[in-house]
């Protein structure tokens, strides 16, 4: 099988493509043919050394991917050859807090997806929804998880409340479009007149220019009857984060969902940007399984369908890296991948 791996920090030309032998499933392993991998901006980080999380010399990136069930491990109960399926972002966070003991991720201390085949432990695995296709299933685990428990923790969000999404990122895409399913105003900012048309073709209901209207929050509030927002998501601090908390409602919940910027920024917060606000701020950091599950019966019921911005080949990996990060995407970079060997899984195991 083909394999990208990372040798360690540095940058997108240390990402080689090699042959490896496909792999046996160990007894509670599912061998999983990729068909889809997605690549999200950690996944940059990790290539230059600057996530939280050091990477394991030699991984294969991507936290992100689906693909078919063709061989599983003898103690294997969860799911059977043919089954669709994506995996958890902690491939050893099942539910839960986040416990030091659970914090493997996928693309960074476990091998991820960038492979023709991928071992995957069955207690990670999730069903992907019917209607989607590989390169839609490959988008949720991380910034559709990320989405969905910044409006679904419990006491954040009612419907017919306003959740505002900062610019067109992914994780901003998936809170629209799933906030809309959830009953909810959505007000978007983003300074592109295309971007602008297309927020509002995924049911955006209001759409702030940020270029054209530098404090942004009066203008969020403005659409609010000077209310301001219920729910903030905010994914693009820290110089966003004291317009985030002005464009609140006074009992405003704000999601910080960045977790490191390209270069380190300050994170400053004026009185002027406190005052009036009893708004609580919080964090998350992706999920555990059983939120990428519920994600899927969610994006299931609604018939919700990720954005795709573009699609490469798995000779073109690298290409797809350069593209997410100097290309502005309106929705997810993907790699889809067909492995040259037809069901090898179909062996006994």
């Amino acid at each position: 099988m083909r394999t990208y791996r990372l040798p360690g920090p540095g940058s997108l030309d240390d990402i080689t493509l090699g042959t490896e032998d496909v792999p046996t499933p160990g007894p509670h392993q599912l061998l999983v043919e990729t068909r889809a991998a997605s690549i999200n901006r950690r996944d940059l980080l990790i290539t230059t050394g600057r996530y939280p999380l050091p990477a394991r010399p030699g991984i294969v990136p991507l936290s992100d991917g689906a693909g078919e069930v063709v061989a599983v491990g003898e103690a294997v109960s969860r799911f059977a050859v043919g089954d669709r399926i994506t995996a958890s972002y902690w491939p050893r966070w099942i539910s839960g807090p986040l416990r030091p003991e659970v914090v493997d991720q996928l693309g960074c201390t476990v091998d991820g997806w960038l492979s023709e085949y991928t071992l995957i432990d069955e207690a990670a695995a999730v069903a992907v929804p019917e209607h989607l296709s590989w390169a839609e299933a490959a988008a949720l685990p991380c910034a559709g998880v990320s989405a969905w428990n910044a409006l679904t923790r419990p006491g954040t969000l009612t419907a017919g409340q306003t959740v505002l999404v900062l610019g067109t990122g992914d994780v901003s895409l998936f809170a629209a479009q799933l906030a809309k399913a959830m009953g909810c105003r959505v007000i978007a900012t983003t300074s592109s007149a295309a971007k602008a048309e297309r927020l509002r073709e995924l049911g955006v209901d209001e759409v702030v220019d940020y270029a054209a209207t530098p404090e942004w929050s009066k203008e969020v509030r403005a659409l609010t009857g000077g209310a301001g927002a219920d729910l903030v998501v905010e994914t693009q601090g820290p110089t966003t984060f004291g317009q985030s908390l002005r464009a609140g409602a006074t009992y405003a919940q704000v999601c910080l969902l960045w977790v490191v910027s390209p270069q380190p920024e300050v994170l400053t917060v004026t009185e002027d940007d406190l005052s009036g606000s009893l708004a609580t701020v919080r964090r998350e950091f992706v999920g555990n399984r059983v939120e990428l599950e519920a994600l899927c019966r969610a994006v299931a019921a609604h018939r919700i369908r990720p954005v795709v911005d573009r699609v490469f080949g798995l000779d073109d990996a690298v290409a797809a890296y350069r593209s997410y990060r100097d290309e502005e995407s309106f929705g997810k970079v993907v790699i889809e991948s067909m492995s040259q060997l037809r069901s090898p899984a179909r062996l006994e195991c």
